[in-house]
């Protein structure tokens, strides 16, 4: 089993940052490159509960996600053709008094058969820096998404 930690800090609210990782429509991947619009499947969704297969490159997961508590998103594994059902993710937000948010990120890989255990040794020894690429592009993208909604907002103000 491996486990990876990731830290950024963002001009993204934990609000915004939620709303990015919650946001299973098409383009997805826009946001998080490991999750392809072909893989991505919500089987259930209510107001901080989700119930999503997502994926890529032959490697799926269905994730139970919670957002109830506003300051920590748990996705837990509940079914994979690779990771076992201790593998998830835990997003841990803080608010800074500048105005940006910290964003820890614990990811648990556990796999449940050969290709997995394979997977779990490579990303826990080697592979930390691809998921910090990751990562780090999903916290630029929320950025960038939110800044271009401030944009499109004060233009609307604007033009009324």
């Amino acid at each position: 089993m491996s486990t990876i930690r990731l830290h950024r800090r963002t001009t993204a609210t934990p609000e915004q940052y939620v709303a990015g990782l919650t946001d299973f429509g098409p383009g997805r991947s826009k946001l998080f490159g490991n999750s392809s619009d072909a893989y991505l499947k919500v089987h259930h969704q209510s107001g901080s509960h989700a119930d999503v297969t997502e994926g890529s490159g032959g490697i799926w997961e269905r994730l139970h996600y919670d957002w109830s508590d506003p300051a920590r998103v748990v996705l837990t594994t509940i079914d994979s053709n690779v990771w076992g059902s201790a593998s998830g993710h835990i997003y841990t937000f803080t608010r800074q008094p500048d105005g940006t948010t910290d964003i820890d990120v614990v990811v648990i890989r556990d796999g449940k058969n050969l290709t997995g255990r394979l997977l779990g040794f490579v990303l826990g020894r080697i592979g930390r820096r691809v998921l910090d690429k990751a990562f780090e592009d999903s916290v630029r993208a929320i950025e960038a998404r939110n800044k271009a909604g401030r944009a499109n907002a004060g233009r609307s103000s604007i033009a009324a």
